[in-house]
């Protein structure tokens, strides 16, 4: 992966090469929006919003031939993440980001999308009719529950959110390891949000959740920012036990398998807030913001003007 960056930082036509070929590609299209966050964070504004301009014309053909907005709304999110970084030198501000970056997206799709959400709900009912009827061969019938049109967009919502975080992620990976050896470590294992940030995801959750099951998936897109805090923290915690990625590899298995584990990440960052754990283990705080990087990037500046 970072002979790829490196290939795109060689000069314009190879990241619009890059940029255009995943845009078109349901399958690669993440790569095209971590390519135009990686030159929006070293190049500027400009720089990669002339590569998203040319991204927009493959991803909205995409968009016309086969109606999955996906592609589009993953790149306008990185995009608009990678600003949000570029302007601020602050991850846990451009991860923040992504609530403003899923919820839109949800809505936009029960706004525009009523067709395209239609046809998704459609299939999750025959799917689910036909595991019904399987199920249901051994015993007692089997009623699973339907998700509705405000289900599905606010999971697509959240994924759209998902996607942008991990492609903004991806970018700022490839721009350490480029120009800044294990800056991207550092500043991750750092991610942590204050109380009153902490709290209000939380009190939106939790209200989202009230309002009933159709807005149970919309509580994703709140608690996004707190995993991935919690996350970091997991990563700052390895760090210091010293050498050994065994129990890491482990506690991600976990992750992903069971759905406690994800609430307990989430509790866990919350509690961070207000205890800021990785000054109890190494004695230094938890930030959102690296000095050095911030150095760095005013190296970039400096290095772009010339280019220029």
């Amino acid at each position: 992966m970072k002979g790829l960056a490196e290939f795109v930082m060689r000069g314009r036509f190879q990241a619009l090469l890059v940029t255009v070929a995943g845009a078109g590609s349901l399958m690669f299209c993440w790569i095209s929006a971590a390519v135009v966050a990686l030159v929006t964070l070293r190049k500027g504004a400009r720089a990669g919003a002339w590569l998203f301009l040319w991204a927009l014309l493959p991803a909205g053909t995409l968009l016309y031939v086969s109606g999955d907005s996906g592609p589009l709304a993953s790149l306008a999110g990185t995009m608009f993440l990678a600003l949000v970084l570029r302007s601020t030198v602050s991850l846990p501000l451009a991860i923040l980001a992504s609530v403003a970056v899923g919820g839109l997206s949800g809505l936009g799709l029960m706004a525009f999308g009523g067709e395209y959400l239609g046809q998704i709900v459609a299939f999750f009912g025959e799917f689910l009719a036909t595991l019904e009827q399987y199920l249901s061969q051994s015993g007692a019938p089997v009623v699973l529950a339907r998700p509705d049109a405000r289900q599905i967009a606010g999971m697509l919502g959240a994924g759209t959110a998902l996607t942008s975080v991990l492609c903004l992620l991806l970018a700022r990976y490839w721009q350490a390891a480029l120009y800044n050896p294990g800056g991207f470590g550092q500043e991750f294992k750092a991610l942590y949000y204050p109380v009153t940030v902490s709290m209000t995801l939380a009190v939106a959750a939790i209200a989202l959740a009230s309002l009933g099951t159709h807005y149970r998936t919309w509580v994703v897109i709140c608690l996004l920012p707190l995993t991935f805090a919690g996350l970091a923290l997991v990563h700052a915690y390895s760090q210091s036990r010293g050498p050994g990625r065994g129990w890491l590899i482990s506690f991600y298995v976990a992750w992903l398998l069971f759905d406690p584990i994800k609430l307990l990440v989430v509790l866990v960052a919350i509690a961070d807030s207000w205890f800021n754990f990785r000054q109890r283990w190494t004695g230094k705080s938890g930030t959102g913001i690296s000095e050095a990087d911030k150095r760095k990037d005013g190296e970039d500046d400096d290095e772009d003007k010339d280019e220029h």
